[in-house]
């Protein structure tokens, strides 16, 4: 008796083991029955969605001619493509960036295929030097720079043949007909333009040498400072540099001299007119070996290092103007 209630236990129990794989098995099966068919439910659904989307949508589309080789293309053919262009160039369009450790305005102007004058001009940014880690700059779709209109008989095409651009182009950009009337004050974009060469190079810090050639070290910055004679705070209208007596001073810039003589400030001094609006004095001179009205390269000596005027020893007191206005040197010379 014992037996048989064992062995009708064990019957028991070995049918819920393979009742349940059965089960199992079954439920299995239908699991991947119900996928295949769900997803042949979705590659329809999928195929349909892309044949009618295809026919309604058009705001991401993409074409254009194209041949298997190059095109020999006709004069139609010419102008229908000039209109397409205008129309892509007419889309400029802006992005944002923050400048990163290790960037430089080069870098930036190639990653986005644009040109440095662009960021430059655009951003209007006056030293490259100066670029700040963490600052937004602009980026256009398309290179080129900003110009203001100088005056209302400026036209679309006298700007473009100055700065030798396509003139449709312009006017593509900037939305105008090609007649029309411009206001002075009034801001155009110029794509392809490039900033002039006096430009580039006084925000690259390019423009000037340093007029001392020989060993030298800075003795007073730019700007605000103790008064080595009062120390009262007072400001310096340019640098200092300090070197040996009798070295030769040298013009910083290509330009004509246009004063020499002394006062009881600067001693000995002379004065260099420059293009771009620009002059330079040097101060304290022991000697000057120059005269008004002649013309001066970087080459030029135009005096000697002295202690003259208001000093405290021999050095070279060497200011910049731009339109009047007293600048940094060191941010403009190499």
């Amino acid at each position: 008796m014992f037996f048989e209630d064992y062995c009708f236990s064990r019957f028991m129990d070995d049918l819920k083991y393979y009742s349940k794989r059965a089960v199992k098995k079954l439920t299995d099966i239908k699991t991947i029955e119900c996928t295949a068919v769900a997803l042949a439910a979705c590659s329809v659904v999928l195929a349909f969605g892309l044949i009618f989307t295809s026919k309604e949508e058009v705001g991401n589309g993409q074409g254009g001619f194209e041949t298997p080789g190059y095109p020999a293309v006709t004069d139609s053919q010419v102008e229908v493509e000039a209109v397409n262009t205008d129309e892509y160039v007419s889309g400029i369009s802006y992005q944002s960036y923050r400048v990163r450790r290790g960037d430089m305005i080069g870098i930036i102007a190639e990653n986005f295929g644009i040109t440095e004058d662009t960021i430059i001009s655009v951003n209007n940014i006056r030293s490259s030097r100066l670029l700040q880690i963490g600052t937004y700059l602009k980026i256009p779709s398309i290179p080129g720079i900003l110009y203001t209109v100088k005056s209302d008989s400026e036209t679309t095409e006298s700007i473009s043949k100055k700065y030798e651009i396509d003139n449709a182009k312009l006017c593509a950009v900037n939305r105008l007909d090609s007649d029309a009337s411009l206001k002075a004050g009034s801001m155009l974009f110029l794509p392809e333009a490039k900033l002039d060469r006096v430009t580039r190079q006084e925000i690259n810090g390019d423009l000037f040498k340093k007029p001392i050639h020989a060993r030298w070290y800075l003795s007073s910055r730019f700007g605000w400072r103790s008064s080595p004679f009062t120390g009262a705070r007072s400001y310096h209208s340019g640098v200092d540099m300090a070197c040996s007596p009798g070295t030769n001073i040298f013009a910083a810039m290509p330009g004509v001299v246009t004063s020499t003589g002394y006062n009881n400030v600067y001693g000995n001094y002379v004065i260099v007119s420059h293009h771009g609006g620009y002059k330079t004095l040097y101060g304290h001179m022991s000697a000057i070996t120059t005269k008004p009205g002649k013309v001066v390269s970087f080459d030029s000596v135009i005096g000697k290092v002295g202690s003259t005027g208001m000093s405290t020893g021999p050095h070279l007191h060497f200011t910049v103007f731009k339109n009047g206005k007293q600048v940094n040197p060191q941010n403009l010379w190499n």
